[in-house]
């Protein structure tokens, strides 16, 4: 039997170990967090469905992610500082042929619910990956317990431990983020509930976004966004802090601030450059943030979704050999996501822009169609 072990319980690894599941073919999921509650998973992503979607059909979980998904959540208002709408889309009601949203931790859950209630081994913190003489990896735990395995897939994320086993690639500052959440928003705050609606709102200004996510737990998640600098990441741990850098704006959105139920929670955002590869090395392979860290602007899950599916239909075609079908898999992985990194750090760049405003607008408005020439 091949053993494969995947590190990393998001929401990659996770949809991988479903599918080789499905497919008869068993996994080890290796996760550093002590359990499925330890930790906010964040605010809520459209799922697209050409990626996504695509995985959780190959994963048989179309259903359930129906029965759990907000087509409403895709609405999304975009504003100036005034407060004035610039771009204003509503989805058809309960249609899902779109990009229909749905919480991370919801998704998670679902895809949890999905495996043998062995497959993710809680509170294990990959230290270590060493290569065996006779093929495949030992690997070493947090805490000093080793398994071996034959396949090693890194689905961990931004700080992959297993990355560096393939590339030395550094990781860049692309924009700095700070966050908070309003709970029971309709209740406590019924006016920013109506603000924000039932998707998203993004305000946008000069180089700074105040952004507004509906979350289907009845709460708001608030992201200010801001170009990188070298300020300490204290600076943006103060409510006050932040309503300073918004000064001049309407006070119905720099609410959303005030509101938040407790400080703001500041990190990096950080990306890998477009185009990374690496040569192949036998029994070992990356999926999602850990093969291609992009911005955060709709493709980060969804790519990492159909990372895992590609790979688990490869391993499912060449179980007698691995390394075949890793080859295949990263192949088409890499050509297929150097297009999109460079589609998320152009739209990065352009909402951080001192004219995010004017080229936000442009990239939303539907261009006219053309009139046919005769020859």
């Amino acid at each position: 039997m091949m053993r494969i072990a995947i590190v990393g319980g998001g929401l990659g690894g996770l949809t991988l170990a479903r599918i080789l599941h499905r497919h008869g073919i068993d996994a080890a999921v290796y996760e550093r967090e002590a359990g499925r509650s330890a930790r906010s998973q964040g605010g809520s992503l459209d799922l697209h469905p050409e990626s996504g979607q695509r995985a959780l059909a190959d994963a048989g979980l179309a259903g359930r992610f129906r029965s759990e998904a907000r087509p409403e959540g895709e609405e999304h208002r975009i504003l100036d500082p005034a407060g004035r709408t610039l771009v204003h889309h509503k989805p058809q009601p309960g249609s899902f042929s779109g990009r229909p949203e749905i919480d991370r931790s919801a998704l998670r859950d679902l895809l949890l619910d999905s495996l043998p209630a062995d497959t993710v081994m809680w509170q294990h913190r990959l230290v270590a990956a060493t290569p065996r003489p006779d093929g495949g990896f030992g690997l070493t735990f947090d805490g000093g317990h080793s398994v071996d395995c034959d396949v090693l897939i890194g689905a961990d994320g931004a700080r992959s431990v297993v990355r560096p086993m393939l590339t030395d690639v550094a990781l860049s500052s692309v924009a700095t983020l700070a966050e908070l959440r309003i709970s029971d928003v309709d209740r406590r705050h019924p006016d920013l509930a109506e603000l924000v609606g039932p998707g998203n709102l993004w305000c946008v200004g000069v180089s700074q976004i105040l952004a507004a996510q509906r979350l289907g737990d009845g709460s708001i998640r608030v992201g200010i966004s801001l170009p990188a600098d070298d300020r300490h990441l204290d600076t943006y741990r103060s409510k006050r802090a932040l309503l300073d850098m918004f000064d001049g704006w309407d006070p119905g959105l720099t609410a959303l601030i005030e509101a938040g139920d407790s400080p703001p929670t500041p990190r990096r955002i950080e990306a890998m450059p477009t185009g990374t590869r690496w040569a192949h090395r036998p029994g070992v392979t990356l999926i999602g943030d850990a093969a291609h860290l992009m911005p955060p602007v709709g493709e980060g899950a969804n790519q990492a979704m159909l990372d895992a599916a590609e790979l688990a239909a490869e391993l499912a075609t060449n179980p007698a050999d691995p390394d075949v079908a890793i080859q295949a898999y990263e192949e088409a992985m890499f050509t297929r996501t150097h297009p999109i990194a460079e589609m998320s750090a152009r739209v990065q760049a352009m909402m951080l822009s001192p004219a995010a405003a004017d080229d936000i607008i442009r990239f939303f408005t539907p261009r006219p169609t053309e009139p046919a020439t005769a020859d």
